[in-house]
């Protein structure tokens, strides 16, 4: 038998009289379980928990009929709309179409999805992520910047950021690029943009190194006279630490061996005392072109005094 597929809508915390509640899905496929979720969350009588595999055939035809087809996952609003002028409004409609006519009409998701709503699994269920390809850090600017200095600061603060997240899939980096650009929706200002990849001679996951090499290369694409709107950062090539080819000329090896320690506690300092606790120089320290954060949402499910608190009168 088929192990169960279970979807989670939020994360359950208690902290004294506070629960947030969850919404749980279970079914045979990843598409149904989904399903299952949404309608845990919509109907009170499940009380947070939906299992489609143990509801009766009528009953499920019944709620699959009462759902419409937006509402099925994979599916958007424009692939909705198309359905929608094939008569084919609800979950129980997509459920009943012909699998390889939905292939020929759409593409292989939408047979995929057609094929799960009917128990059969088509899309694996992933228990760890897998390792990214490339690695991005880019934000807009809070306040636009149109010296280097300032940009300077800024990309050495997504070079970093990059790094943190290359460190944590242990991996290391043959190729860096950087970018920058004017707001292209400000089109009565100057525009200007601009991306260059660096390939490194020796794959790295260090802070100090990347930075250092990300900074160079701004100064090259850099022109004066431009007020910057956003720039980034993005590591490429990358691969496992083990999988490093040494320098035919030995240069960057007795760094790269004496940089694993040190990066190894720069990010446990920020992993334990918030991130930038401990920061390259060159990613400066007010950072007046951060990214505004006035209406940020607060951290409910994450952070203790993000909770609300109700004060007795």
């Amino acid at each position: 038998m088929r192990p169960s597929r279970w979807r989670c809508r939020r994360r359950s915390i208690s902290a004294g009289r506070w629960v947030i509640p969850v919404c749980v899905g279970i079914a045979p496929t990843k598409t149904l379980a989904k399903l299952a979720n949404h309608i845990a969350k919509r109907d009170p009588c499940f009380e947070g928990v939906c299992d489609l595999a143990q509801m009766a055939p009528e009953a499920r035809a019944s709620r699959f009929a009462a759902i419409e087809v937006g509402e099925v996952w994979g599916v958007g609003r424009r692939t909705a709309e198309q359905l929608a002028r094939m008569n084919i409004h609800t979950v129980a409609d997509l459920a009943h179409a012909d699998p390889q006519a939905m292939r020929r009409c759409f593409s292989v998701v939408v047979e995929r999805t057609v094929r799960e709503l009917n128990g059969t699994a088509c899309i694996a269920l992933e228990e760890m992520a897998p390792p990214k390809q490339q690695i991005m850090a880019s934000r807009s600017f809070g306040q636009w910047a149109e010296d280097l200095p300032t940009l300077k600061e800024a990309v050495a603060s997504y070079t970093s950021r990059a790094a943190e997240k290359l460190r944590q899939q242990d991996c290391v980096a043959g190729a860096l690029t950087v970018m920058i650009r004017t707001n292209p929706f400000k089109p009565e200002a100057p525009q200007y943009q601009r991306s260059v990849t660096v390939p490194l001679t020796c794959p790295t996951d260090d802070t100090r190194v990347l930075v250092r090499i990300a900074t160079r290369t701004l100064e090259g694409i850099f022109q004066a006279g431009f007020v910057y709107q956003k720039a980034g950062v993005m590591l490429s090539e990358l691969t496992p630490p083990t999988a490093r080819q040494a320098s035919p000329f030995g240069d960057g090896e007795g760094e790269n061996a004496r940089a694993g320690p040190l990066m190894a506690t720069l990010d446990a300092i920020n992993q334990r005392w918030g991130r930038g606790t401990v920061r390259s120089l060159a990613a400066g320290i007010t950072q007046p072109w951060q990214m505004r954060r006035e209406q940020l949402s607060p951290a409910y499910t994450t952070s203790w005094d993000d909770l609300p608190v109700v004060h007795g009168g």
